[in-house]
């Protein structure tokens, strides 16, 4: 089961957690779209209005299956190894999800202004197609 992340590239903040995620996956789970690739994300009918709420996680063999803001940000974390008994700790506390919600707009909302903008776009380097091209690359030789 592989999921797409789509995030803001200009973000510092968000570039950083994303190349956490990289080193922590190594391809192996996640693949990336920055927000600004607009061409890559109208195959998956999203938008840049989609985008302003925040990131978003798809199923890739289920692109319908979707989780944006906080909730992408929980459902990475449940897929992480040992990720699962984490969010559901977070979950159990009355209150927590209703906070986190709240505290992933206000991030959302005053990223650039709190954690800055990137002069460029972040691309990494496991991107949509990535493995399909990783294996075409392996059968060839």
């Amino acid at each position: 089961m592989n999921y797409i992340v789509i995030y803001d590239g200009n973000c510092n903040l968000c570039v950083t957690l994303v190349q956490v995620l990289e080193n922590i996956d190594q391809g192996q789970l996640f693949e990336y779209i920055p927000m600004q690739d607009l061409e890559t994300l109208n195959q998956f009918s999203i938008t840049a209005q989609d985008c302003e709420m925040g990131m978003i996680l798809i199923k890739a063999n289920a692109p319908e299956c979707r989780w944006q803001g906080s909730d992408a940000v929980e459902e990475i974390g449940r897929l992480l190894p040992t990720g699962n008994i984490f969010i559901a700790a977070y979950r159990s506390l009355p209150g927590a999800k209703w906070m986190g919600d709240r505290f992933y707009e206000q991030i959302r909302d005053n990223r650039y202004t709190i954690f800055g903008k990137r002069s460029t776009t972040y691309h990494s380097p496991y991107p949509v197609g990535c493995k399909a091209s990783l294996s075409e690359e392996k059968g060839s030789t």
